[in-house]
């Protein structure tokens, strides 16, 4: 699976990211003079139209597939997509440094069952930029992933290693915790444990709408190198104004947006909600290859 353009090697570059330089001096600076992620959430939304989707998606079921497709599948499939032709959305800030991710990964939680009791397993889609349809790359992976957690019960790497770390006596889980994060600093944070940490991929999802929830933001994180967070609301019927003040009611979705807004400008921000746009008008887009472009210019 490719990774991402192959480029000559710095001694600077992460095995997860490849050290950016020639920047300007102002963004040299920004992790230095402007704190950790946290300090630098830049919050939008945008409510989708999924008149489009609902029949791209109502053909992808025409012949009743044992896992249906669902507006889920289709939005992780247009954030990764977005994450590949707006290749400064996969960059990160790691030990004041600036680094674009090797790999297009999206984030989010499987509940196992919906009870309160019910336990939660973090999942990490991985886009292969030479595959089939994005759409299909995600049905495909969630329907497997849906499987192995609620059917046959396992869990990934992740979970069971918290499960484990959790035991531990406070004062050596708080020194834990300084080692991971001076690794993390210099780059040298294990392989494993990043490997299936949602919070060590290009975007985390939350869809609060599988249980009827609104939200309009989620902060970000100091741990790890996510710089991309996603609140997916409730699907609900909003009102359309024509130019004649007449109105229709369609099906729509709210997402909340919060990312790290040192990783680029509002400029480029604006351009990558456009081409989210662009491909919820035209979800037939998101049936193409991985790899083909979109001209929305």
């Amino acid at each position: 699976m490719q990774t991402t353009e192959p480029r000559k090697k710095h001694r600077r570059d992460r095995y997860d990211g490849w050290y950016l330089s020639g920047l300007d001096s102002l963004h040299v600076m920004m992790p230095y003079m402007f704190g950790p992620r946290t300090k630098n959430e830049a919050v939008m939304s945008e409510v989708v139209d999924l008149t489009e989707v609902d029949k791209f998606l109502a053909k992808k079921n025409a012949d009743n597939p044992d896992f249906k497709y669902t507006w889920f599948h289709f939005i992780t499939a247009a954030l990764a997509k977005a994450v590949l032709l707006r290749p400064k959305m996969n960059y990160f800030i790691a030990g004041h440094r600036y680094y674009e991710r090797k790999k297009i990964q999206i984030a989010f939680v499987v509940k196992r069952q919906f009870n309160d009791g019910a336990e939660e397993a973090e999942a990490k889609f991985e886009l292969d930029r030479e595959g089939p349809s994005p759409v299909d790359q995600v049905h495909d992976y969630v329907r497997g992933y849906v499987q192995k957690v609620r059917v046959e019960d396992k869990t990934e790497g992740i979970t069971n290693t918290l499960n484990v770390v959790q035991k531990l006596p406070r004062p050596i889980f708080r020194l834990l915790a300084k080692v991971l994060n001076w690794l993390e600093y210099h780059g040298w944070y294990p392989k494993g444990l990043a490997k299936d940490d949602p919070s060590y991929s290009s975007i985390f999802v939350t869809n609060l709408g599988s249980i009827k929830m609104n939200a309009d933001y989620h902060h970000l994180f100091d741990w790890g190198t996510n710089s991309f967070f996603v609140v997916i609301s409730e699907k609900k019927l909003r009102p359309f104004f024509n130019e004649d003040g007449t109105y229709e009611m369609r099906n729509t979705i709210k997402l909340g947006m919060t990312i790290d807004e040192r990783i680029a400008d509002g400029y480029y921000f604006a351009k990558t909600l456009k081409l989210l746009r662009h491909m919820f008008a035209h979800p037939e887009l998101l049936d193409e290859p991985a790899a083909t472009p979109i001209d929305i210019d």
